[in-house]
């Protein structure tokens, strides 16, 4: 997978399209990440103990990696990501500027 925990990214399709945020989380098996401020859903959570409350709780739900684009750190557009060798490492490099990643 191309995005990894830390990148800043943009939000390109759903109810959060044009939103950025930060990746907090990413699950490479099922291709979906979980940004920073977008996404919101809220959660119910039962009284567990005598006398406390029920509550709800908004959280982050993942979404697919498909609905977001990478934000280019240099240039502050949205860009495609490409690899290259450099002194023996794989790097990622912005496919619009061209600098690593």
């Amino acid at each position: 997978m191309k995005i990894k925990k830390g990148d800043q990214v943009e939000i390109t399709a759903g109810k959060d399209s044009g939103k950025r945020g930060e990746v907090l989380y990413v699950f490479p098996k099922s291709e979906k990440i979980v940004v920073k401020g977008a996404n919101i859903v809220k959660r119910h959570i039962k009284a567990t103990r005598d006398g406390e409350k029920g509550q709800r709780v908004e959280k982050e739900a993942p979404f697919h990696v498909s609905n977001v684009m990478l934000v280019c750190p240099h240039s502050g557009k949205l860009t495609r990501i490409g690899y290259t060798i450099e002194g023996g490492e794989k790097v990622r490099i912005s496919k619009k500027s061209g600098k690593a990643i």
